[in-house]
């Protein structure tokens, strides 16, 4: 039984980056991969989409089907089952990682594993934490997730420079299996000793609990929230999968040069995480933090286009990361809020994982499209700036139904 419930997401921290390190290192590798297959800018395009697109697919679709599953089998044994499932599958890049066919089967098989992760994440803070210190206990696993794409390239690329992207694969997946699983197994209990679900919370699922958004309060405002989160998720994994092309194609920063610019960036988005989960908490006004936080990213998205100098435009992509960040703060607390808490997994599962397969998928196939058609990873990275602008537009949506219903 874990003492102290604030170890819990400390632990779902650790194992997070390791998620997220897993994830991510093809979209850091990706300059490297092109170099070995001999791509031009337009193919990376094209090839890069089947790449990153692939794993976002596998996720979301497994997520939706298998969270209510999971969340029933049991929250921790499905964890550790996750963490086991991904870390294979990520060492498995080193013997079979050869071709286009093995690496888009590789990734479609990861994005299954690690499918129930993060809602089994949010089933337990769920459980262990009341809705005012929801915000802070979700921000510190998903500071696990920032604090990752800070600094894998201060990992992966010295290593793939110095190894290779397949050895790195290997080293990345055993390193992290051997770091988090036993945390899971040490310090992760399903429940607090005195909660109980709600009478009827074990009964067969159906497709009309998905429909009905698994007994949330307001079903009309979860799905709402969900249109706001595919186009968050749009500007995410756009930001994650194509800025180390970006900066290296586009800005003539050289690959083994990424590692410092990248960490810029991703280091805001760790600050940020904090700084809006503790204010969401204090004042509760979760949703208008984002809304105007996306706003303004989209604007500092857009200046990029307009600025020569390289340290300007990373600072303008740090600002927008940082100002992002003030929806995936909210993000999770705000979905807890609305769900009954022996649902929360369930429809963790179905928020995230249709928001991850549209918004995930079309983060990769949208820019990799206008990099494909024009041959300017340019145009690639404003079109977030107009998922950001959708995004704050929901969200006021949201936020006006919000305050007619109090």
């Amino acid at each position: 039984m874990t003492r102290n419930r604030w170890t819990i997401p400390l632990v779902l921290a650790v194992t997070v980056f390791v998620h997220y390190l897993d994830r991510n290192n093809l979209a850091i590798v990706l300059p490297q991969v092109a170099r070995e297959f001999g791509w031009d800018d337009r193919q990376i395009g094209h090839y890069g989409n089947l790449l990153l697109g692939a794993f976002y697919l596998t996720f979301g679709v497994a997520q939706v089907i298998l969270s209510p599953l999971a969340e029933r089998w049991g929250v921790k044994r499905s964890l550790m089952a996750s963490v086991v499932g991904f870390s294979v599958c990520t060492m498995l890049f080193y013997p079979l990682g050869g071709s286009l066919g093995a690496l888009i089967a590789l990734r479609l098989l990861l994005g299954a594993a690690e499918s129930v992760h993060m809602p089994m994440n949010s089933a337990l803070v769920g459980r262990w934490f009341a809705p005012h210190e929801r915000g802070r206990a979700n921000s510190i696993y998903v500071a696990g997730i920032l604090v990752a794409l800070a600094v894998a390239p201060l990992i992966v690329v010295p290593l793939a420079e110095r190894f290779g992207w397949r050895a790195t694969f290997l080293l990345l997946g055993a390193a992290g299996m051997a770091v988090s699983l036993p945390l899971v197994v040490r310090c992760i209990s399903d429940q607090p000793p005195d909660w109980q679900p709600s009478q009827g919370s074990g009964a067969r699922l159906h497709l009309a609990d998905a429909l009905r958004a698994y007994g949330a309060r307001d079903p009309l405002a979860f799905w709402l929230y969900l249109a706001a989160g595919v186009c968050n998720a749009f500007c995410v994994f756009g930001i994650l999968n194509w800025l180390p092309s970006y900066l290296n194609r586009t800005r003539g920063i050289p690959f083994g040069e990424l590692s410092l610019p990248l960490f810029g960036v991703f280091i805001a988005g760790t600050a940020g995480v904090f700084f809006w989960a503790y204010w969401g908490d204090r004042t509760g006004r979760r949703v208008p933090f984002a809304s105007a936080g996306l706003l303004l990213a989209g604007l500092c998205v857009l200046l990029t286009a307009y600025v020569d100098a390289n340290a300007m435009v990373i600072a303008l992509l740090a600002l927008g990361v940082f100002l992002q960040s003030s929806f995936n703060a909210q993000e999770f607390a705000t979905l807890q809020g609305m769900l009954p808490a022996e649902r929360v997994g369930a429809g963790t599962g179905l928020y995230n994982g249709t928001t991850v397969l549209l918004g995930g998928v079309g983060g990769s196939f949208i820019p990799g499209t206008l990099v494909a058609l024009t041959g300017d990873f340019q145009a690639g990275i404003l079109s977030v700036a107009v998922g950001a602008w959708l995004v704050s537009l929901l969200l006021s949506a949201l936020a006006l139904r919000q305050s007619r219903a109090k």
